[in-house]
């Protein structure tokens, strides 16, 4: 049941298209939403792919990956057709070693596995490896402790928080001098609205922007994700920008 949900998450997804004039650039950092969960960085003439989805026509528009970061091994983040169709041989692929044992011939000019707790620097990139899992920890859980990584990216003098599929966890709630985060909130798989604001309004980033907030069958409430945040938090910016567009 649970590999039939994020198929049918991923039918209504494959025919959209990305939303250009969403994109952001903050210091430097240029920020183009993808779709769900993905998303292009590009700083310092590198580009960054985030569990790219949604098929490769979705990127034709943007410079081909230096990096390709990956979360998880569910399909709304490692998704193998859309990898398939990316031009990929130049890049690095960065994913947690779940991530790796599921990967069906790509071609990367190198992989490095980074699991929870990693860290390192490449060109000038700083990527640390951040837990990613759903509470309370269960052995049927559909993100458990280990498996997957949220991310941390050192752009510059900017450190940019990547969620992945998370609950508001202690490692989550402990992190200091975020400058832009990206945060999960859609159930059944994540969190509630309530609890993704509270998280934020614990570690207070610059920039916040909720994304990944289509679940099952309703799409989570973003503006009340806002109005939660500024009403107990004068530090964080929200962004809103449409991570689904039709």
């Amino acid at each position: 049941m649970r590999s039939l949900g994020y198929a049918i998450l991923g039918f209504f997804f494959l025919a959209t298209y990305p939303d250009l004039h969403a994109q952001d650039t903050i210091n430097k950092v240029q920020i183009d939403p993808v779709l769900h969960g993905s998303l292009v960085l590009q700083f310092n003439g590198k580009t960054i792919y985030l569990d790219p989805y949604g098929g490769a026509e979705l990127y034709q528009n943007f410079p081909k990956p230096d990096m390709v970061l990956i979360t998880d091994i569910h399909g709304d983040h490692l998704h193998q057709e859309t990898l398939d169709g990316i031009a990929t041989e130049q890049g690095l692929l960065i994913a947690p070693q779940a991530v790796y044992d599921k990967l069906e011939g790509n071609q990367f000019r190198e992989i490095m596995i980074m699991n929870n707790g990693e860290d390192t620097v490449i060109d000038d990139i700083g990527i640390e490896a951040i837990p990613m899992y759903n509470l309370p920890e269960t052995e049927d859980s559909r993100h458990p402790k280990g498996r997957g990584n949220g991310y941390i990216l050192t752009l510059g003098d900017q450190r940019i928080y990547i969620s992945g599929d998370t609950e508001d966890t202690p490692e989550m709630r402990a992190l200091r001098n975020i400058d832009i985060a990206f945060v999960c909130m859609n159930m059944p798989y994540t969190m509630t609205v309530e609890q993704a604001a509270d998280a934020v309004n614990e570690f207070k980033p610059a920039v916040v922007y909720p994304y990944h907030y289509r679940g099952r069958p309703d799409m989570s409430d973003t503006e009340k994700f806002k109005s939660l945040v500024e009403a107990n938090n004068e530090v964080t910016e929200v962004r809103l920008r449409n991570w689904y567009p039709e």
